[in-house]
C-alpha cells in the first residue's frame, strides 16, 4: 500500500499543474480541522454518488417484464429502453465541463444526484410510456454529468491519491450496480409486489447522496465554482480549452471506453440468455450474471491502485482483454459445463471500466484537462457502445444461435486491447494537443 502511495505521489510531482485543496494549491488554506472535515464530506459524497450511478438502470432491468405489462409497452419500445442509457450518457455528458466551469463540479454532481432522485421517484407513477421515458432521461442526465465529473473531483481533491480514490468510487459503483440487480425483485415483493414501489425506493439512496455535498458547497462559498474545474488563484480555469480532438491519446481512450462499454452492456443484456439457451436453469443463469457483476467490486479497487504504480497501463488492458477472450471462447465451446469459470473471467474482463476511469485522471495534467478528456472519452465512448447490444440481438435472431454473436464479441475485444495499449502510454493530452 505504501509503495502504491509513493508511486502516486511521484506521478503527482511529475505533473506539477495538478493541485487541489488536499494538496494546498491555489486557494487560501482553511483551518486544518475544517479542511479535514470538508475532505471527509467529499469522500462521503464521492462514495454515495458512485453508489447511485447504475441502480436506475439495473433496477429497471430486474423488473422490465412487469414494467412492460404495467405500461402496455411494446417489445420495440422495451428494446429502445436498453439503448437509452448510453445515448443519454453521450448526449448529456458533453454538457458537464461547461456546467462545471459555471457552477463547480461538486455543485453539478450534487444537482445530478437531485435529478436522479427526482427522476426515480416520478417515473413509476407517470402513467404512460412517454412520461416514463422522460423521467428516466432526467435520472440518466444526472448520472451522465456525474460520470464525467467524478474523475475531476478526485483529481482536484486527491491529486496524490488518484488510484486509491478512483478505486474506491469504482468499487462503490460496482456495488451499487450489483446490489440493485440482486435485491430489486425481493424488495419489490416485500413492499407489496408493486413494481412502482420497487423502482421508486431507489430514489431514497440518491436523495441521501445529495446531503454530503450541501455543507461542502456552503463551506467553499464562492470558491466552489473554481473547485470543480481545477482553477487556481492564478487563473487556471480561464485557460483556453484544449483542442482535445488533436490528441491521439484522447481518441485511443475514447475508443477504449466505448469498446469496454459495449462488452459490458452485451454481458449485462445477453449473458444470462446465453446460459439459459445452453440448458442452464433460469435461476442459476441469473446467479452467474450476478457473479460476473460482483467481480467488479474488489477488482475495481485493486486495478486503479495497480495502474497508478505503472508508467504504462497498456499491459493491464491487454491482460483484461485476454480474460475476455478466454471467457468468450468458453461460452462458444462449453457454455454450460464451464459456466462458472466463464462468468468469473468475463467479470474480470469487464473491469476495464475502472481502468479507463483511472487513465482519464492520469492522461491530463490539469483539472480543466481532466474535465475535457473525461467528457470527450465518455461521450464518444458511449456513442460507440450503442450499436453493440442491438447488433448482438440481430445476429442472434438471424442465425438462431450464439455462434455469430460470440464471434462479434471476440472481434470487438481485439481492438479494445490495441487501443487500451495506446491509451496507457505515459503522456498527456495537453502535450499532444499543443504539439500537433
Amino acid at each position: 500500500m505504501m509503495a502504491g502511495m509513493a508511486s502516486e505521489e511521484t506521478w503527482t510531482r511529475n505533473h506539477p499543474d495538478v493541485r487541489g485543496p488536499a494538496a494546498g494549491g491555489g486557494e487560501a488554506t482553511p483551518k486544518s480541522s475544517t479542511r479535514a472535515w470538508t475532505t471527509r464530506l467529499v469522500v462521503a459524497g464521492i462514495l454515495l454518488s458512485a453508489l447511485n450511478l447504475r441502480p436506475a438502470i439495473t433496477s429497471l432491468g430486474a423488473l422490465l417484464e412487469e414494467v412492460r405489462d404495467g405500461l402496455g409497452m411494446s417489445g420495440s419500445v422495451a428494446g429502445l429502453l436498453t439503448s437509452v442509457p448510453p445515448l443519454c450518457f453521450a448526449v448529456f455528458g458533453v454538457m458537464a465541463p461547461r456546467l462545471a466551469r459555471r457552477f463547480g463540479a461538486a455543485a453539478v454532481v450534487c444537482a445530478g444526484m437531485a435529478a436522479i432522485a427526482a427522476g426515480l421517484l416520478v417515473r413509476p407513477y407517470t402513467g404512460g410510456t412517454p412520461g416514463f421515458l422522460a423521467a428516466s432521461a432526467l435520472a440518466l442526465m444526472g448520472i451522465a454529468v456525474s460520470n464525467v465529473l467524478m474523475p475531476v473531483i478526485v483529481k482536484r481533491w486527491f491529486p496524490d491519491r488518484v488510484g486509491s480514490m478512483t478505486g474506491a468510487y469504482s468499487m462503490a459503483l460496482a456495488l451499487g450496480t450489483s446490489t440493485a440487480a440482486a435485491v430489486t425483485v425481493p424488495m419489490t415483493d416485500a413492499l407489496g409486489g408493486h413494481w412502482q414501489s420497487g423502482l421508486a425506493v431507489w430514489a431514497a439512496l440518491a436523495a441521501a447522496a445529495v446531503l454530503p455535498w450541501l455543507p461542502v458547497l456552503r463551506d467553499r462559498g464562492a470558491g466552489a465554482g473554481r473547485e470543480g474545474t481545477g482553477a487556481t488563484a492564478h487563473g487556471e480555469a480561464q485557460a483556453p480549452a484544449l483542442r482535445i480532438t488533436r490528441s491521439r491519446t484522447a481518441w485511443a481512450l475514447a475508443v477504449f471506453f466505448g469498446l469496454q462499454a459495449t462488452a459490458a452492456y452485451i454481458t449485462m443484456g445477453w449473458m444470462a440468455q446465453i446460459f439459459r439457451d445452453a440448458g442452464v436453469p433460469a435461476g442459476t443463469a441469473g446467479l452467474l450474471l450476478a457473479v460476473t457483476m460482483v467481480m467488479g467490486v474488489p477488482l475495481a479497487f485493486v486495478i486503479p491502485r495497480l495502474a497508478t504504480r505503472l508508467p504504462h497501463q497498456g499491459p493491464i488492458a491487454v491482460a483484461l482483454g485476454v480474460c475476455g477472450l478466454i471467457g468468450y471462447a468458453g461460452l462458444y465451446a462449453a457454455p454450460a459445463s464451464g459456466a462458472w469459470a466463464w462468468a468469473v473471467l468475463l467479470g474480470i474482463s469487464n473491469c476495464a471500466f475502472p481502468l479507463a476511469l483511472t487513465m482519464v485522471g492520469m492522461r491530463a495534467r490539469s483539472g480543466p484537462g481532466v474535465a475535457q478528456l473525461s467528457a470527450f472519452a465518455q461521450s464518444t465512448g458511449y456513442l460507440i457502445s450503442i450499436p453493440g447490444p442491438l447488433l448482438v440481438g440481430v445476429l442472434y435472431q438471424h442465425s438462431g444461435g450464439w455462434g455469430q454473436p460470440i464471434v462479434l464479441m471476440v472481434a470487438l475485444m481485439i481492438p479494445q486491447m490495441a487501443v487500451g495499449w495506446l491509451a496507457g502510454r505515459d503522456r498527456t493530452v495537453e502535450e499532444e494537443a499543443a504539439a500537433r
